[in-house]
Formats: C-alpha cells, structure tokens, sequence
C-alpha cells in the first residue's frame, strides 16, 4: 500500500455508533484474550479514546485502530465503584465474510450501526492489515492522531511477508520476513515508555546488546503521547535463554551446570554492558537512608500482605523479615547505593542468543502491572541481577520430573548463578555477590511475589519459590 493510500484512509469514524455496535461482541472477545489484564472481573462497558481507519470499511477489507477502554468493577481490596479502566489497543479487521483459514481471529458478526452485516476480526492474523502497518512505519504516515516514525539509518523494505507470533505473551508480535519484529503494545498508558525510550538510548550509546528500534508507532492525544509499538531488527535463528536452559537441562547428562555455566557467564556479561551503558546514557542517582527505608517499608508491606494470602508463608515470616531488617540496618549505618535505569523485568525469558552466540536483551516494557512513573525511576542493578538468579533457579525445576526432586537441579542453578555473577564482574568491575545484604533482599522480595503469583495461578509450581523462601529464610 503506498503513502497516500494510507494517508486517503483517514475518513472521519462513527465513533460513538461505531463503539455501541462493537460493545457486545467486545464483551465476549476481549477478556478471553491473553493480555487482557482484568480477568476475573465482568466488563460493564467500555468508552473509546480513539478511532482511525487504515483501511476504509467501505471496501472489501477493511482495518480499524482503536483505542478503548474496558470499564470493571473494583476489587473489594480497591474498594467500591467501578475503575476508569485499562486502555487497550485494538486492531480490527472488517470484511463482509471471512475466510476459513482467519476463523480462530473471529470477533464476530455486527448487527447494527455503520458496519452492520459485516463480520470483525482480530486483524493481526491477516497478513494485509499486518502489510498497511509495515507499509505506515516505513512512509513515516500520519493517519488522524496516530503517527509513524522511523529510523532512516535503516533500511525497511516494503516487501516483507509478516507472520503472527502465535505464543502466550503479555502484547503482540508481528515478524516481518525473519528482518524485523513488530511488537505492540495491548495495554497502553501515555508517557514515555521505557520498551522505546531505553533501546532508543542505548542503540545511541553504540550498545550492541540491544536491537536497535527501527521505527516506531503512537498516538498523540491530550497533550499527551502513547507508545503504540515498536519495530526492532529481528535476531533469525535466536533462542531465548529460558528454551536454551531447559534444552541443556533435558539433555540430562548436565546437573551441575557446566554446559550452561558458560552460555550464563557470557549473559552476565552482555548484562553488565547493558547496565553500564545505561548509566552513561542516563542520569544516575545516590539512594540514602531515606530511600532505603521507604525501599525497605516496601518490601515488608509486600510480605505481609503475601503471608496474609499463602499460610505456607508464615513459618518462615520472620526470617525473610530480618532480610529485609538488615539492609534497614545498613542504611541507618550511612551505607549509600547507586541508582540508574535498568531492564525492570529481567530473567531468560528476555535475553536472546543468536546462532553467533551473541546474547541480547529484550522487552524493556517493565513489570506492565506497575505504574509508568515507577517503571522508569532509577533502581540499582541489584534488582536486574536478582530477578535473572531466581530465573535460574526457575528453570532447573522446570524440566518434567524435577519439581523441587533431588540435589541435581539445586547444583545446576548454584553453577549457573555464580557464572553469571562472575560474568557480570568481568564488565562492570564489581561481582553483584561483593553487595549480599541488597542482593538478599531483591531475591527475597522476587520469591515473595513469586510464592503469591503460583499460589493464585499455577500452585503445582508452588515448590519452586518456597524452596527458595526456606533457604533465603536461613540466610544469616
């Protein structure tokens, strides 16, 4: 599709007969998707932020952009009423009768209103609609409040097949002609997301542990700018870190981890370069006893709250406490910590390496759940490195059969960590384990939330994390 195709698709929406048509088939639609993130709770309406057309409805195929939001009730722990709600992007096929082959994308049918008899779908399955976003990133397009930006450093061609990325993920993945992924965002909030902000950073400090973005899409609206999605160059023939571990796990010749123990020692590398070229990139802070004790005042709320909610907990309350009590005590000393941004959700599920043996990191969205003020305040690297230990230990257990079974895993993950920490020492200068009253406290408050996270979704991995609640616990 060429620009001005995009550009002629921009006429005026029906928005509010539009939504009303759409609202019952959204009812039903949206809350059996995977990155809806209001489960459990009904939807009792929605209102609608913004409405554009890629492809004019009028036509054979056309491709709606919206942006809604999905109104629930509270919880009983936010109190009574109902929530503004999530604002979700939506990208929505329209053609008159849809194929068999796009009937797992079905929507539904519309009975009223300006596309009444015409049937909706999710149209990232379709490879046209995935064609027009491509086509918009490249030719830099406007279309009503959206707008398209690229990197003019790299070349995108407009003749890339795209593929849907059909695996579980919190967004959405579009691959186009194993060259570039676009991934987008499904739950947006305005400001400055690190997902775009931090590779935009880091691909100017010449960091190559990072695919540099190559074009980028939002939406201006209020005064204010959402990050829609962002294409990156794609790493062909990748694996993440937590498939590689677990193929070298169910090898099974390995349990103490010294086919691994180099793969993780060159990942602690790569994730120090990241660290220490965000901390040239970006202003870096000194964390204080007042810091500390409101970091501090945070991790044992949180405990409390987990312990009130897992009964396995409470044994071992205390002991995971005085973890928490002893950097209080170390603050109150006069003992400061640096603070810089960092990746926010890291673990192998984010790092990729390439057939080269090259590891990158990925997904610098952050915890999605967390506000974006607090996704993008400075934290020391401690907490990076935490979460990628517990990472570890996630994936020695997660072989079949070895579910908190034998002393075999425990030595994998053991090996792995410490190759990763001397990894990360090799390039930073300092090995993460020379801070062990801070690197305590983020294992402990990770298998916190991990232990409360299994308890609600998945309590046959419950092992996992109270494995490591016992041995943090005894920590001295």
């Amino acid at each position: 599709m060429s620009e001005a195709a995009i550009h002629s698709a921009t006429a005026p929406v029906a928005r509010p007969e539009l939504l009303a048509s759409l609202d019952p088939l959204l009812r039903e639609w949206l809350p059996r998707q995977r990155w809806f993130a209001g489960k459990g709770r009904p939807v009792t309406g929605f209102s609608l932020v913004t409405a554009n057309e890629l492809l004019p409805s009028a036509g054979q195929l056309g491709l709606l952009h919206l942006l809604v939001r999905a109104h629930q009730p509270l919880t009983p722990a936010q109190g009574a009423g109902t929530q503004p709600g999530d604002c979700y992007q939506l990208l929505i096929g329209v053609r008159e009768a849809l194929p068999p082959h796009l009937a797992p994308a079905l929507i539904g049918h519309v009975e009223e209103g300006p596309l009444a008899g015409h049937t909706v779908y999710e149209a990232l399955h379709d490879p046209r609609p995935a064609d027009v976003l491509l086509e918009a990133l490249r030719t830099q397009a406007r279309v009503g409040e959206l707008r398209f930006e690229r990197d003019r450093r790299q070349e995108i061609r407009g003749d890339l097949i795209p593929r849907l990325i059909t695996a579980e993920q919190s967004n959405s993945s579009l691959v186009f002609g194993d060259t570039f992924i676009l991934k987008l965002l499904r739950r947006v909030v305005p400001g400055v997301n690190p997902d775009l902000e931090l590779p935009l950073m880091l691909s100017r400090e010449g960091c190559p542990r990072v695919p540099a973005p190559a074009a980028w899409m939002v939406a201006d609206l209020d005064e204010e700018t959402y990050v829609l999605g962002v294409l990156q160059p794609y790493v062909q023939g990748a694996v993440d870190g937590w498939e590689l571990a677990l193929s070298e796990l169910a090898k099974g010749g390995d349990l103490g981890g010294e086919g691994f123990a180099e793969e993780a020692r060159a990942l602690g590398r790569a994730t120090a370069e990241v660290h220490t070229a965000l901390a040239r990139a970006l202003p870096t802070v000194t964390l204080g006893h007042v810091q500390m004790e409101l970091l501090v005042d945070g991790m044992t709320e949180r405990l409390a709250a987990a312990v009130q909610a897992v009964p396995a907990l409470r044994p071992y309350a205390a002991g995971l406490r005085a973890a928490f009590e002893a950097l209080a005590d170390l603050a109150a000393e006069r003992q400061t910590w640096t603070a810089q941004r960092i990746h926010g959700d890291l673990h192998l599920g984010q790092c990729l390496r390439a057939p080269s043996g090259e590891w990158s990191l990925i997904d610098f969205e952050g915890e999605p759940s967390k506000p974006l003020a607090e996704r993008r305040m400075p934290q020391p690297p401690l907490r990076d490195i935490a979460g990628m230990l517990r990472s570890f230990d996630y994936a020695a257990h997660a072989v079949p059969g070895a579910l908190c079974s034998g002393d075999g895993v425990g030595d994998w993950a053991d090996t792995c960590r410490a190759a990763y920490c001397a990894g990360y020492a090799e390039v930073a200068g300092r090995d993460p384990r020379a801070d062990p009253v801070l690197l305590r406290a983020y294992e402990t408050d990770k298998a916190i939330y991990e232990v409360l996270y299994e308890a609600r979704h998945r309590p046959d991995w419950l092992p996992v994390p109270m494995a490591a609640i016992r041995r943090l616990a005894a920590s001295p």
